[in-house]
């Protein structure tokens, strides 16, 4: 715990992914943390389904990300261990694909050795299952003998988990093998649950959700920040010691009030939800067909829930990518400016003929693979938000924080997986004004200290679901433990 005597006063401005981390954190040192939250709740962010372990789904990114991705990742999944789905993901190539999935297997070598390596170096960050299956290979003879196999009600290897892609996929639209890694799921809603109940345990983290800070100010006599914010009609101004900007792709423009240096982009991104009724008993893995971004034959991506949902990306413009849907900041603002049409589904809602043709765009787009899942249909309104996206490169999957200004943090997170990366970054700055003892440092407690009780979880989860108009059954978890 801190041993510095003077309690610095943090304002965390948004509580999305890296706001609420960064609070939870910082309080449980004994820091007085203040969050504000535009939203009546937290982590109201971009969708998001996949732990990232390696970033297997991006091709086009270098090794080096992808190593800092499967670090990253076990680091997250230990610290938020209750919102992981332990469901493994399946790479497929298209025959249309130009590339094969044996150019993918020196990757996936190098993070099994990667994976190694960080068994070695602490025995608890084994946690996606033993290395040697950390990946698996399935020819076309292995896939077709698991065909003919029956499906299992609750999977615990991988042959078993293979088992219904055997049996929905068709197999002469797809290069083999077909290659099984241990990528797991997480669940956006159990992650605002369970933040939401840990940071209401602790007495020195005072949150204000409902709330907008429309100026910030340099005290130069105090040495901090003079925020200023709106809650229920009411203006109100407070000082604070450090500023962490954690607002998502809002960020710009507490840049803009700061005066602080920037380039960066937002991308405005939507995920769709789509209900399976005559598979709703059966537990897939995540199935990922490759493609080439924005062509009509982009990357689709299959991601599971409870009761026969799915979430779906098209990386295609009829499906997730939007014409105009990434923009970058210009030299009069730090903020990238969305068109109006973003902001509308961002603070009203989505119009209902758009949800049913772009959900039904994208069950077309999986059909091409699993012929059956044509049978879809819409599940209710679409995951979507705005990411921002740090300096001019849109493929960048790894990115953490940066400190523009003395006494501020500007959070730069592109994957949820790299928030305790900067965390890390963060507190040492704290180390060096003497807010946070350096025995802090690099020595996560991954141990919840908060520990949460699963039903309370679960109900509380469920709950943010349906008020935000999203079926209960995908705030929960198809599997709680690893495989075998």
């Amino acid at each position: 715990m801190n041993n510095i005597t003077h309690k610095a006063k943090i304002a965390i401005v948004g509580g999305g992914v890296a706001g609420a981390s960064a609070a939870l954190y910082f309080g449980q040192l004994g820091l007085d943390v203040t969050l504000f939250e535009k939203e009546p709740s937290l982590v109201t962010g971009p969708p998001f389904c996949h732990l990232h372990a390696g970033g297997n789904l991006y091709r086009e990114i270098s090794d080096e990300q992808c190593v800092t991705l499967l670090k990253q990742s076990i680091d997250f999944l230990r610290f938020y261990p209750y919102i992981v789905d332990y469901r493994p993901t399946v790479i497929v190539l298209p025959t249309t694909d130009k590339s094969t999935p044996d150019a993918l297997l020196p990757r996936l070598e190098l993070l099994t050795h990667e994976y190694e390596n960080l068994i070695a170096q602490d025995k608890q960050n084994e946690v996606l299952g033993i290395p040697e299956n950390y990946y698996k290979s399935y020819s076309k003879e292995e896939v077709v003998a698991l065909k003919e196999k029956e499906t299992v009600s609750n999977p615990n290897n991988c042959d078993e988990w293979m088992i219904p892609v055997a049996k929905n996929i068709d197999l002469d639209k797809v290069q083999f093998p077909l290659i099984m890694v241990q990528e797991y799921g997480l669940n956006l809603f159990r992650l605002a649950a369970g933040t939401a109940l840990s940071i209401e345990k602790l007495e020195n983290i005072i949150l204000h959700t409902n709330s907008i800070v429309y100026n910030v100010q340099k005290n130069y006599n105090l040495n901090g920040w003079d925020i200023s914010f709106i809650q229920e009609d009411k203006s109100k101004t407070q000082h604070f010691d450090y500023l962490i900007n954690a607002a998502g792709f809002r960020t710009g423009k507490i840049d803009d009030l700061l005066g602080a240096p920037c380039k960066a982009m937002v991308e405005f991104k939507a995920a769709y939800v789509s209900q399976w009724d005559d598979h709703n008993d059966i537990k897939f893995p995540e199935i990922i067909f490759h493609g080439e971004r924005g062509t009509p034959q982009g990357m689709g991506q299959f991601t599971p829930y409870p009761h026969g949902y799915f979430q779906l990306h098209g990386m295609t413009k009829e499906i997730t990518l939007y014409e105009d849907g990434l923009v970058a900041n210009t030299l009069l603002s730090c903020q990238p400016k969305l068109g109006q049409d973003f902001i509308e589904k961002i603070e009203n809602d989505w119009k209902e003929e758009e949800t049913i043709k772009r959900t039904n765009a994208a069950i077309k787009h999986l059909s091409q693979f699993i012929p059956s899942f044509s049978t879809a249909h819409v599940g209710s309104k679409p995951l979507f938000g705005a990411q921002q996206i740090p300096g001019d490169d849109p493929t960048l999957r790894v990115a953490e924080v940066s400190f523009p200004r003395e006494r501020y943090a500007r959070c730069e997170i592109v994957k949820v997986s790299s928030v305790l990366d900067m965390i890390d970054a963060i507190a040492k700055e704290l180390v060096s004004l003497e807010f946070l003892d350096s025995s802090v440092v690099d020595r996560r407690v991954f141990e919840q200290s908060l520990p949460l009780d699963d039903a309370t979880l679960t109900k509380r989860a469920q709950s943010i679901a349906s008020i935000r108009s999203y079926p209960r059954e995908i705030a929960n978890l198809t599997v709680t433990k690893g495989i075998k």
